[in-house]
C-alpha cells in the first residue's frame, strides 16, 4: 500500500511516518503531567511538528498498568481543551488515542482525523464510528495479561488471527480497507520475546495489505533488551527498535522522541532505496 486514508485526505506511506505521542494526562508512564494543559500541549505539539512529526497522537487516558480508568465523560473533559489548543497551533493530521467511541466521535467532530484504539476495536463499536466519520483507524492487537507468558510463536499466530478478524469486522462495519492501520501491540499482552518476534517478523504481516504501526517507545521491551542506564540511553534503545521495525516494513512508528526517530527514518528511507540499486 502507498497511502493511508484518514478523515479529509490521504497520508503517503512512501516513506516511514513518525507519529509523535502527546499525553495530556497526569499519569502516563513516560511524561505524565508535563503537557496536560492547553498551553503546554500546544507548545509540545508545535515542538514535535518542528522536529518532523507527520502525525500527532493525543491521549487523555493513560494505559499503563494500574492506571485509573476514566469514563468517557471524564476523558473528554480532559481532552477537549487540549485538542482545541493543538488543533489551532499545528497543521498536521491529529490522532486521538481512546477506547471510548463517544470520545472518538467528539474528537472527530472537533477536528481529529484518526482514531487510535488500543482495545482492539472488536467489541466496542469503534469501527462504526470510524466508518460514520470516514476516519482513519489504528486497531491494535490488545492481548491480555495471560498472553504475556505465551511463546513467541503463539504471539505471531495470535497476530495473524487478529488481523483476519479485525479486517472482516472492519469490512462489515463499513470501514474502507484503505482507512485501516494495524498496530502489532508491542507491550500489550505479549512477553519481551514475543514483542521482539513481532518486530523481527513484521514482514509476515505485510501480505495482508494494511499499513503497520509499531510503538515500542520507552516500553518494557526497550528496558529489558537494551538495559538503559539513563533517560538518554532509553531514547537510544527506543530509536534502535523503531529503526529495526522500519527496516522490516513498519509504515508508522509511534514515539515520544521525534527528532531522533526522524533522523533514523531518513536513514531507513535511503537504505530502502539502496535495495533496488
Amino acid at each position: 500500500m502507498s497511502s493511508w486514508r484518514i478523515r479529509g485526505g490521504m497520508l503517503s506511506l512512501e516513506r516511514p511516518l513518525v507519529m509523535g505521542i502527546l499525553n495530556v494526562t497526569p499519569d502516563s508512564f513516560a511524561d505524565g503531567g508535563r503537557y496536560n494543559t492547553p498551553a503546554t500541549a500546544a507548545a509540545r505539539a508545535v515542538h514535535m511538528v518542528a522536529e518532523g512529526a507527520a502525525v500527532l497522537d493525543i491521549g487523555a487516558q493513560s494505559t499503563r498498568p494500574g492506571a485509573t480508568c476514566l469514563s468517557a465523560e471524564e476523558e473528554w473533559a480532559r481532552l477537549e481543551p487540549c485538542l482545541a489548543a493543538v488543533r489551532a497551533a499545528v497543521d498536521v493530521p491529529l490522532s486521538v488515542d481512546t477506547f471510548h467511541p463517544e470520545v472518538a466521535a467528539h474528537a472527530l467532530e472537533a477536528g481529529a482525523h484518526i482514531i487510535n484504539d488500543v482495545s482492539g476495536s472488536e467489541r466496542n463499536g469503534m469501527l462504526h464510528v470510524a466508518a460514520r466519520y470516514g476516519a482513519g483507524i489504528v486497531c491494535m492487537r490488545a492481548g491480555d495479561v495471560a498472553d504475556r507468558t505465551a511463546l513467541p510463536a503463539q504471539t505471531i499466530a495470535d497476530m495473524h488471527g487478529y488481523i483476519r478478524r479485525i479486517a472482516a469486522a472492519a469490512t462489515a462495519a463499513g470501514v474502507s480497507p484503505e482507512a485501516l492501520c494495524l498496530d502489532i501491540g508491542v507491550g500489550f499482552g505479549s512477553s519481551t520475546a514475543g514483542d521482539l518476534a513481532l518486530i523481527a517478523r513484521l514482514r509476515d504481516f505485510i501480505e495482508y495489505g494494511f499499513p503497520l504501526l509499531v510503538g515500542a517507545s520507552r516500553k518494557r521491551v526497550v528496558k529489558e533488551v537494551c538495559l538503559p542506564q539513563s533517560e538518554e540511553e532509553l531514547v537510544h534503545g527506543s530509536v534502535a527498535l523503531h529503526t529495526a521495525a522500519m527496516l522490516n516494513g513498519a509504515h508508522v512508528v509511534r514515539v515520544h522522541d521525534v527528532a531522533a526517530t526522524v533522523v533514523a527514518a531518513r536513514a531507513v528511507e535511503e537504505l530502502r532505496k539502496a535495495r533496488s540499486i
